[in-house]
């Protein structure tokens, strides 16, 4: 009988188990990231072939959203933009766990996409683990500047949350939310 072979970091880290971000393969792919998202803010802003071509290699697929620079995201790879999407400045994607934004959705500047996240136990912390939980954004969505999406948190389609709004719970589709934390206010 043979042993199973362990599991890699990177493979953890896809299951949303607790993983070690240090790891060797996992830096790697962090600096790959970093040097992309580097290279199209140093681009040309009217090259939009290099631009749409830095995108593609970032996000490991051909790209139909906009990405205004300069743009921030762990891996790139774990992150799937829907058609005529669109993040203005500033922007950062946590992406150790599967980021999923629908058509037409607007981020405004600032918006930060988290699913990374970290054990609540001080002594587990400690040991550098984490671990991630997806975040799903629907068709049509519009973040205003500032807004934060915590980890685990799915937006419904044709919802607005407002600027500066923290998101840590799920919003249903068609209502307008906003607040720290963020709740909904009316439908719109």
């Amino acid at each position: 009988m043979t042993a199973a072979t362990p599991r890699s970091e990177k493979a953890k880290m896809l299951a949303g188990e607790l993983y070690d971000p240090g790891d060797t393969e996992l830096r790697a792919d962090r600096l790959r990231a970093r040097a992309l998202c580097q290279a199209l803010a140093a681009a040309d802003p009217f090259d939009t072939q290099r631009r749409t071509q830095l995108l593609a290699t970032l996000f490991g697929r051909p790209v139909a959203a906009g990405v205004t620079p300069p743009f921030f995201c762990d891996y790139g790879y774990n992150i799937e933009l829907g058609a005529g999407s669109y993040f203005n400045f500033n922007c950062v994607i946590l992406d150790v766990a599967a980021v999923r934004i629908g058509r037409h959705t607007l981020c405004g500047p600032g918006v930060h996409i988290y699913t990374a996240t970290h054990p609540m136990d001080a002594v587990q912390r400690r040991s550098g683990l984490e671990s991630g939980r997806p975040v799903v954004i629907g068709d049509d969505v519009w973040l205003g500047g500032g807004a934060i999406v915590c980890p685990g948190v799915t937006i419904g389609s044709g919802s607005v949350i407002g600027a500066g709004s923290v998101v840590t719970r799920d919003v249903p589709a068609g209502v307008f939310a906003a607040g720290n934390p963020c709740r909904v206010i009316r439908p719109v």
